[in-house]
This record gives C-alpha cells, structure tokens and sequence, in this order.
C-alpha cells in the first residue's frame, strides 16, 4: 500500500489555509510543515466566565481553509471551540470550510440502543454543518453510517496502514484478535496485511465502560502465540486489560493492543500498566503526553502525513481513494 505523496509540490488553485484549535495542535503543525506552509494565525482565548473567544488574525478572504480539531477529552469544549472556528470562518467570506476532525467525539452514540437516548453523533454532524462547514475529513469513525449523517461531502481515512507499518517492522509469532464481534472486521483485514491467523474474544456488556469476557473463538492459535489486539479506540482501557488477561491465561506469548484513536480516560494508564498488556500502539489524532511517568507501555505513531496528503487531494480535488484503497484487492483499508 502507497498513500505517501513525494515532498515539495506546490499547491495550485485558492490559497491553502490550516488553522489549528487547541485540541492537538502539535498534529497540525506537524501537517502544515508537511504540506510547506505555515499555520494561519488565530487567537482563542476565554473570556472570564470561560466563554471561548476567537479572532483570525490574518485575511482568508476566498482561502480553502482546512480546520484540524479533534473533539477529544474535554469533549464539550473542544467541540464548542471547532463550532465556533467554523462559525468565523464563515463570516470572513473564505472560500471552502473543511473541518478536519482526527477523532470524533460522541461517535459512540450512534443509534438509539435504549428507550428515550440520543443520537448525539447525528445531533453533532448537524451543529457542523450549520456552524459553516462545507466538508468533512474524518478518521476510523466509531461506525461506519455516521458518514451518512451529513449532508454534505464526507471523506472518511483509516490509520490501519499507519498501524501496519509498525507491526510489519517487528518480528513476531502474531496473531490478531478482535475485542468483540463488532471489530472481526478490521481484525480480519489486519490479520490477512500481515499474512497470520486470528481469533475473537466474545464479550458481553453490562455496565458502561464494563464487560465480561464470555469466550474465546479460535482458542487454539492463541497459545505460544504473539497477539495483536486491535480496535478503533481505547478509553479505560478495562474492557481491554481484562482481555489481555484472558488471553494471557489461555498461554498467549506476548500482547500487544493497537487502536487509531488513545482516549486513555479515567484509570486507563493503571488498568494497563497493572495488566499483562506489553505494548499498547495509538496514533496521534488524540494529543497525549509521552513524557508522562505512567506512559511506558504506550507507543504514538503519527498520522500527520496521511492527513496532510488527503488534504492536498481535496484541496487540489483529486480522488481522496488511494489513501485508504488496498491497491491489491481494491478493497477498504480496515475492512474486508
């Protein structure tokens, strides 16, 4: 798979514009000194009773502005903060607003899975797009059908080469497990990129934040065996560490744990540094401190440059496809 460009191209058309929120902006800088340019200045502040204040400090009259913010933890703020950017954007009379969103926040309530409970991933598409966004760029979505929840153009990226590329580099026995049902898809999409078996962990969920480990299918490529358990996003981490566990009592070598997006909230740096977890693989697309003294078993791997030459396709309207294409079965990157 190929979804690096070659540097110093000149970007053509309407001027390229990235501003940056306060969410991860880190990444952002990361993907403007990719695309040879520099983040536009913006100033975002708080008024004194904590109202978030905005002003653009430079013209980007009939600019493509490409807005990077993800709606990470704290969630309402950075979403406030994102709305509010577009909404000056908007009235500064640019050209194109694309939000470029690496982690979507209130992905999780995608459907009505109990009586009177919100669709907020809908409810969050919609304030996007009366906010003044004119596309989206998202990253591993938590599901699938929330690109229909937009009535405007959606281009949807999966990390799972970025992830690839690390465990193609290492040396191991592997082999890929999914945390649930749900996630058999990209385990098997995984698994079949590194040419190794898989297995499933079957869950069974009572409490938020909280399952039960009920059985495992394909027991039999678990021992002796190095494993990779993969999913979209790690929060507490408990769900996951009580896999890791389970697996580790069924004679598992080495576990490792990868997802795109490392929300890592509550006791998650507890849960997994108490657990038989070796090594637990993330992107950036949440800012998180490596330097922090709990964080040993956590691995960052960059997704700036996979974001940055899907922003010079849309922005130079080229076909956004390759980046996340398998070019030998012309299938989806992540799923099968």
């Amino acid at each position: 798979m190929q979804y690096f460009e070659k540097e110093g191209r000149k970007l053509t058309g309407s001027e390229l514009k990235i501003i940056s929120g306060t969410a991860n902006r880190i990444l952002a800088e990361r993907i403007a000194a990719k695309l040879n340019t520099e983040l536009t200045d913006v100033t975002i502040c708080r008024f004194a009773d904590n109202e978030i204040f905005i002003q653009i400090n430079e013209s980007v009259r009939g600019a493509d502005v490409f807005v990077i913010q993800p709606t990470s933890n704290p969630a309402n703020e950075n979403l406030m903060e994102l709305l509010i950017l577009l909404d000056t954007l908007k009235r500064a009379s640019v050209k194109r607003i694309t939000a470029v969103i690496p982690y979507y926040g209130y992905g999780r309530q995608d459907r009505k899975a109990q009586p009177r409970t919100p669709i907020t991933a809908k409810l969050v598409a919609d304030l996007l797009t009366v906010a003044g966004a004119q596309r989206i760029l998202l990253l591993d979505v938590h599901a699938l059908q929330i690109q229909g929840y937009f009535n405007i153009p959606v281009d949807h990226l999966f990390a799972t080469p970025v992830l690839f590329d690390y465990f193609r580099k290492t040396k191991g026995n592997y082999t890929v497990v999914s945390p649930d049902a749900g996630g058999v898809e990209r385990a098997r999409f995984f698994a079949r990129l590194l040419r190794t078996n898989m297995a499933i962990i079957d869950k069974r969920r009572y409490e938020k934040n909280k399952a039960t480990i009920m059985n495992i299918i394909g027991e039999d490529q678990i021992k002796d065996a190095d494993l990779i358990i993969i999913d979209d996003m790690i929060d507490t981490a408990g769900t996951l560490c009580a896999a890791a566990n389970a697996l580790h009592e069924k004679g598992a070598k080495n576990i490792y744990a990868c997802a795109t997006h490392g929300v890592f909230s509550a006791n998650a740096m507890k849960n997994i540094n108490n657990s038989f977890l070796k090594k637990v693989v993330v992107t950036d697309s949440i800012y998180f401190n490596k330097n922090r003294s709990d964080a040993d078993k956590i691995e960052i791997l960059s997704i700036f440059s996979l974001l940055a030459d899907a922003i010079e396709r849309i922005h130079k309207d080229r076909s956004v496809s390759p980046l996340f294409l398998d070019a030998e079965s012309n299938h989806l990157v992540g799923l099968e």
